[in-house]
């Protein structure tokens, strides 16, 4: 059985460690850094996209990181329970036309006992950056 840790029951400590973690492995654009946290049967919601299986999230996050490059995230601690942590986060990232954004919002994640994520709902706004300013 594969394990991911920390593992629940979460305290202050290993829940900002589990979100640092996350936050790192996004921001390596590996897909296999970012799908190994999640179970095998996780469900997942990104925008109006809706996965519920380790392997549909890998092809997604591939064409995530693709279609928004210079993609860096920074996820802040927002509560955590025994097994469940939410974060705010927010991140900019460059199309394929050359347009900046910012994406911002707030996670949900839910653990199973060995530390996979195995629920994760996230809420997204989206604006362009007009003034390269916006982004320093």
């Amino acid at each position: 059985m594969e394990k991911r840790y920390p593992i629940p029951p979460f305290t202050a400590e290993t829940a900002l460690e589990k979100i640092q973690l996350t936050q790192d492995a996004y921001n390596t654009h590996s897909h296999s850094e970012g799908c190994d946290r999640y179970a095998v049967d996780s469900d997942w919601r990104n925008h109006s996209e809706v996965i519920d299986e380790r392997n549909q999230l890998a092809c997604f996050l591939t064409g995530k990181w693709k279609k928004e490059s210079n993609y860096i995230v920074k996820k802040e601690h927002w509560a955590y329970t025994e097994n469940i942590i939410a974060v705010c986060f927010e991140y900019e990232y460059q199309d394929a036309q050359g347009k900046w954004y910012r994406a911002y919002g707030n996670e949900n994640w839910e653990f199973d006992m060995d530390g996979l994520m195995i629920k994760r709902f996230a809420s997204i706004n989206d604006l362009e950056i007009k003034d390269i300013k916006e982004i320093q």
